[in-house]
């Protein structure tokens, strides 16, 4: 039997832990959304892919 990989991506796990409104509730997560927006990340969060 192979061995299982690491990564088992789960769609609402990654938005509650990387998302906008998780982002946005602590100063430096606020930084880091205001640092990406002056660099002009296409992407904001992962929450802003769709």
């Amino acid at each position: 039997m192979k061995q299982k990989g690491t990564y088992q991506p789960k769609s609402k796990k990654r938005v509650r832990v990387h998302g906008f409104l998780k982002r946005m509730t602590t100063q430096d997560g606020r930084n880091v959304i205001k640092r990406r927006m002056i660099k002009g990340r296409k992407r904001i969060t992962v929450s802003s892919e769709k």
